[in-house]
Parts: structure tokens; C-alpha cells; sequence
């Protein structure tokens, strides 16, 4: 009886369009869903007279005043995300893609890597258990090289399979953490900016340098966002007859599907930019980010642009609610200032993240 009660409660916030839960433990995807923010007054999950929330809703009601000088036409609304790091969690203890890889090279019974991709997946594995991920000192180089290898070990898969397999993996608890999926580490308030944004006509994109497929299946149907709206790094996408013959010269037959092949390009730093510029086509007028990785997205956004913008950047600097590192957020705080980003303090201004019991086990 009692579980009918909470789900009919549930039905009932659902049906009037509004979220009044108390996330105990982490919010689920279904209550994720939920989350609407249409006016300032409907924030809920950043602490009180927040700065960077406040100069948000500031930006949003001046451009979309008809009145104001400074009005933005709503086919030129253009947001961009990073996603890891920046709406959902990086440091479980590596990115999501990145575990997901793991998964797949070292740890999955009914897949056999080739040596180099096993080999390759042990040493990405050693260096995140060494805490070299969160502390900036990874190898030189093991972005692309974690990349290449990453496509390989799920090569010859179509994309429903590859997109189950992504399913299934986000059911995984995340490691650090205490009651927390990988398919449900969204940072709640970054949903709540999403959400903003899309009720005053923002078009949102995602630019990742993650798997374009994976951040599809994670985030598309959950946050209302298009898939041609998820721009990452692809896989090459092959004809399942087509073999060595290049795309150029090779036609489709009737006794042909899709499948993943090799890594085409990584997108991240200056190909941020560039795939915006050819998959967006216009400059966006605000960008939000977390890394070093995301500069080329950031600057690009706020330089030369012929509409007020702004670019907001993530600090992942709370060591009881998220597995922070303060030597690293200490940087990144300098890189946004020096920059003219505005950041953004997990600790002092979210309220929560994941939820309120969601917190470090290690």
C-alpha cells in the first residue's frame, strides 16, 4: 500500500509539471526527467543569491527582452556543454566513456582483446588508480591514445548494440561514491541551467570530446535534447560488406547494416570549434565547460561575438559531496579568471549534486 501511495504522489508532481523531491540518496533518471525551470524563482538546487546562477538568469531575462538592446532572436539562442565534468561526474573515478572502456577491455567475460588494446587498457587503468587523473598528471598523449583504443574494443558492433551495452553499463555503481549509478550522475543544478535554457528558447548542444553514440544514449531522451544536438568524438561507421574499401568507393547493398569501425578525429581544444562551426554553423552566445580541454569552446564564445555572451566554467572542488582535488581547482579558478569565464563552485554554490546522500566512501 505504501508504494502505491509514493507512486501515485510521484504520478502526481509529474502530471503538473513540477519536481518537489528530497533526493535522499541520488535522484534517479525518471526524477531527472522531471526537472522544469522556467523562471528564476523555480531554481532549487544552488544555495541562496548564488553569483554564477544569478548572472545567468540576469543574461537570460536581458537577451530575451524585445525591449532590451541587448535581445538575442531566438534562432541565434545558442548554448553549448561540455558534458563530463560539467553536467555530469568525471572523477568515479575517471570519466564515463573511460570506465566504460575498461569495462569492455579488461573486465568484460565474453570479450577477448586484442594484446595491444589489453596492454593499452592496463596501463589507462594503472595511472587512474594511481589518482594521476584527478591530479592533471596523466601521460602525455593518453587522451588520443585511450581513444583509438577505446574504438577498437567495440568495433564490429552495430549501434543498437553498442547502445545496449552503454545501457547496461550506466546501471554500474560508480566507484568513490556512495548510492550513485553511472546513469545518474547528472549534476542536479547544471540540469536545472539546461532546463532554463531550453524554457526560454535556448537551443542546447552538447560538444564533448566523449563518444558522440555513448553521450547520445546517456543524455538525449533524459535532458530533452535532440540527438544532431550531441556533438563528440565518432567512430568511423562502416557497411557491414564493406571491408578495407573506402567509403569513396564503396556503395551500400540490400544485404547491408552499420557498424563501428576506428577513431575518425577526437574533439576536443580547437576541434570544439571547428565542429561547431560546421555542425552548428553559428557562434553560440553561451558556453559552459571545466578543463583545459574546453578553452578553444569557451574563448570562441565570448570573443568577437556581435551578441552579449558569457562563458561559465565547473570547478570540481568539494571533497565531501564529490571526489574534489583543491590543487587542481585552484587551477582552474586561475584559468577562468584569466580567462574572464565566470566559475562555478561546486561546494559553495550547489546545494546538492547528486542528491543529499550521495557522498565519499573513500
Amino acid at each position: 500500500m505504501k508504494k502505491k501511495i509514493l507512486a501515485a504522489l510521484t504520478a502526481g508532481l509529474i502530471a503538473f509539471g513540477g519536481y518537489s523531491f528530497n533526493f535522499v540518496d541520488a535522484a534517479t533518471r525518471a526524477e531527472i526527467a522531471t526537472i522544469q525551470v522556467k523562471k528564476d524563482k523555480d531554481f532549487k538546487y544552488w544555495v541562496k543569491n548564488a553569483e554564477p546562477q544569478q548572472k545567468l538568469v540576469e543574461f537570460v531575462k536581458d537577451v530575451t527582452n524585445p525591449k532590451s538592446k541587448n535581445f538575442i532572436p531566438v534562432e541565434d539562442r545558442i548554448a553549448t556543454f561540455d558534458m563530463d565534468g560539467t553536467f555530469i561526474g568525471e572523477s568515479m573515478p575517471c570519466y564515463f566513456e573511460w570506465m566504460l572502456y575498461l569495462e569492455r577491455a579488461l573486465h568484460d567475460p565474453d570479450y577477448t582483446p586484442s594484446k595491444e588494446d589489453r596492454e593499452y587498457a592496463e596501463m589507462v587503468e594503472s595511472e587512474i588508480n594511481a589518482g594521476h587523473f584527478m591530479t592533471g598528471k596523466f601521460p602525455k598523449g593518453i587522451d588520443l591514445g585511450e581513444a583509438k583504443s577505446q574504438q577498437s574494443v567495440f568495433a564490429g558492433m552495430t549501434p543498437d548494440e553498442y547502445a545496449a551495452y552503454v545501457k547496461k553499463f550506466m546501471n554500474k555503481p560508480v566507484e568513490g561514491l556512495t548510492n550513485l549509478k553511472w546513469g545518474e550522475v547528472f549534476y542536479l543544478p547544471m540540469v536545472e541551467v539546461i532546463k532554463y535554457l531550453q524554457a526560454n528558447d535556448f537551443k542546447v548542444y552538447v560538444v564533448t570530446g566523449s563518444d558522440r553514440p555513448a553521450m547520445r544514449v546517456m543524455a538525449c531522451d533524459l535532458l530533452k535534447i535532440p540527438t544532431g544536438h550531441v556533438i563528440g568524438t565518432d567512430p568511423q561507421i562502416l557497411a557491414s560488406n564493406q571491408g578495407d574499401t573506402s567509403a569513396d568507393n564503396y556503395a551500400y547493398r540490400h544485404d547491408d547494416y552499420l557498424i563501428r569501425g576506428q577513431l575518425t578525429q577526437k574533439n576536443l581544444k580547437m576541434n570544439k570549434v571547428v565542429a561547431i562551426a560546421d555542425e552548428i554553423g553559428k557562434q553560440p552566445v553561451l558556453a559552459f565547460g571545466n578543463s583545459g580541454g574546453d578553452t578553444s569552446m569557451l574563448n570562441y564564445t565570448i570573443t568577437g561575438n556581435k551578441y552579449k555572451s558569457l562563458a561559465f566554467f565547473v570547478i570540481c572542488d568539494d571533497i565531501e559531496r564529490e571526489l574534489g582535488n583543491i590543487d587542481k581547482a585552484s587551477k582552474c579558478i586561475k584559468l577562468a579568471f584569466d580567462n574572464g569565464w565566470i566559475p562555478i563552485s561546486m561546494r559553495d554554490h550547489f546545494k546538492t549534486i547528486y542528491g543529499d546522500k550521495v557522498t565519499r566512501s573513500r
